[in-house]
């Protein structure tokens, strides 16, 4: 698959019509169909057909167009990362579990990327089993979040910031204002956000502590989605004892009280060991153990990632 194949076929997609496509593009018909026949050849899949309403896609073309684009986009942001680089501009890839990015990270990085004014930050979200893997291969330079089971030789792991899960209810759940168990806690529904599915993790650790029904679990895209829940009284939500301290103080959420309804952990961050890491992964390690740091982690309480607006690329893997 070449980029043009692949911008050919994406304004298919997008225009739905190969005439429409190759106006755009600014090339023949033929040009545009020569390119979707090299790609049907390759994958060996028709990608899709004509019919009288349009076009019929196949499953593989759909998966074809959000990984062209994904492809494209790559692309696109490499061309500038080498022109910045080229102008002496420097490039930090962060990787952090969801909760770190969510509530943590924005305050982090807004302030530590002030610091240097030839420093970008491509901050991307992923599960803490992928540490590992990102950081040997150099996909990223440092990972920030929970600390892995065992941590390979070639990395150095530090701790970063202290933090305790808590649980939090509306005011008028039943279980608020008395001490729960475990039983009654494994009969409410969870109300919680993408870092229950990890399998490292403080809150899928309280999650197996307890022993809570995967039926009792409910998954939000981010965590404040699934704590503006527990404020309509819809379930039990896992929060950071920061980020939920103001709807607690105001009166919006309540916190449950009881044997095993919190839990302490500790945020690390990884980076490969020696020179083999970029000096701004280092400086970014030794900053965030920092008061000020922790001061500004704290601050961000509450922005999502969809919020998150300093000069910061934040990309979402899966």
């Amino acid at each position: 698959m070449t980029p043009t194949q692949l911008r050919a076929y994406s304004a298919v997609v997008r225009l739905g019509s190969v005439k429409q496509a190759a106006a755009q593009l600014e090339v023949s018909e033929s040009a545009v169909s020569l390119h979707i026949g090299q790609l049907r050849r390759e994958l060996g899949d028709q990608l899709f057909n004509r019919t009288a309403a349009g076009l019929a896609f196949t499953p593989g073309g759909l998966r074809l167009a959000s990984r062209a684009a994904e492809l494209l986009g790559l692309q696109d942001r490499t061309v500038l990362e080498v022109s910045a680089a080229g102008r002496g501009r420097r490039l930090l890839r962060v990787a952090a579990s969801s909760l770190f990015a969510e509530h943590a990270a924005p305050g982090l990085i807004e302030l530590f990327a002030k610091r240097a004014a030839d420093l970008e930050v491509e901050l991307s979200v992923c599960s803490p089993a992928q540490f590992e893997s990102l950081l040997l291969t150099r996909t990223v330079d440092v990972a920030i979040g929970p600390q892995p089971a065992a941590v390979d030789p070639a990395l150095t792991c530090r701790p970063v910031m202290n933090y305790r899960i808590v649980l939090v209810v509306a005011p008028s759940h039943p279980i608020a204002g008395m001490a729960a168990g475990p039983h009654r806690l494994r009969e409410q529904t969870w109300l919680l956000g993408p870092s229950a599915t990890a399998e490292v993790g403080a809150v899928s650790a309280m999650l197996r502590r307890l022993g809570v029904p995967e039926d009792r679990q409910q998954i939000f895209q981010s965590h404040a989605a699934a704590l503006e829940e527990a404020k309509r009284g819809k379930g039990v939500a896992a929060g950071l004892s920061f980020t939920v301290a103001q709807d607690v103080a105001h009166g919006h959420l309540v916190q449950v009280t009881g044997p095993q309804v919190a839990l302490d952990a500790v945020w690390h961050s990884l980076m490969l060991l020696g020179q083999a890491s970029p000096s701004a992964a280092a400086e970014l390690s030794r900053f965030a153990a920092t008061p000020r740091a922790i001061q500004a982690m704290m601050r961000g309480a509450g922005v999502t990632v969809g919020h998150f607006r300093p000069s910061v690329h934040v990309t979402l893997w899966s």
